[in-house]
């Protein structure tokens, strides 16, 4: 997280089971909400509604989405606010990690057509391209104490190197 590797982060994400990741959420969630509303941001579709997240992604007549910051892409929606990671958590991993994890779904033959491994990819992006370094590190220390194994976090020494002449 704090040395912006977005690839390794996602792999190691998708490797971890999707009821960690509830924890993890509920972690950052209360004590953090700064940080909870920087995390799977859903979109604005061409009429600035919002996607709703949902247990399978369906935005061809409605705005539910199953993945990670998805759009509302449906005639139909009504949501003016955008969701965020609790959401997510809450709708689509259905509070307890026990779909859409770390790959979304969509209904049949609806849209966004899941790619694997698409919401751990999109949860990694949005950790290391949306939060402070301060943030960051606080991250890195839930991630680390809410999940087992430490192969998501790698914390590497800040070092400086100086040069004379």
């Amino acid at each position: 997280v704090v040395t912006d590797q977005t690839d390794k982060l996602a792999a190691a994400l998708a490797k971890i089971p999707g009821k960690d990741i509830v924890h993890f959420a509920k972690a950052v969630e209360i004590p953090h909400p700064n940080i909870d509303k920087k995390v799977c941001v859903t979109k604005p579709n061409s009429s600035s509604k919002y996607g709703v997240y949902a247990a399978e992604s369906d935005n061809a007549s409605k705005d539910d989405v199953a993945l990670c910051g998805g759009t509302g892409a449906g005639s139909g929606g009504s949501n003016t606010t955008p969701q965020v990671f609790r959401d997510f958590v809450k709708a689509t991993l259905l509070g307890d990690g026990s779909k859409n994890w770390p790959t979304s779904t969509a209904q049949s033959g609806k849209k966004p057509v899941p790619v694997t491994n698409d919401n751990a990819i999109a949860v990694a992006k949005d950790l290391v391209k949306e939060l402070t370094p301060e943030e960051k590190t606080i991250v890195a220390g839930l991630l680390a104490k809410t999940i087992e194994g430490g192969e998501v976090v790698e914390i590497r020494a800040v070092s400086s190197t100086s040069v004379m002449v």
